[in-house]
């Protein structure tokens, strides 16, 4: 027998899937930063990361804003 999940339900599992990638955008972000400011390392290396960590938490919000208003809905 599967279980069959309501819209709420499917959207909250989403919720807490999604937030890790939250976490892993800010985690990349800040290492990317700590590069950056580490003086063994060039500028731009930490920059790429840093930018790689933004590209991250930017598809985060692209599918969070698609998934409200399917939900919402």
């Amino acid at each position: 027998m599967k279980r069959t999940v309501t819209k709420q339900e499917e959207f909250e599992i989403l919720k807490l899937v999604l937030d890790k990638f939250l976490w892993l955008g800010v985690f990349i972000m800040g290492y990317g930063f700590y590069r950056i400011v580490s003086l063994d390392e060039s500028f731009w290396f930490g920059m790429s990361i840093l930018a790689g960590g933004v590209l991250l938490l930017l598809l985060f919000v692209w599918v969070l804003m698609k998934e409200y208003d399917y939900a919402k809905h």
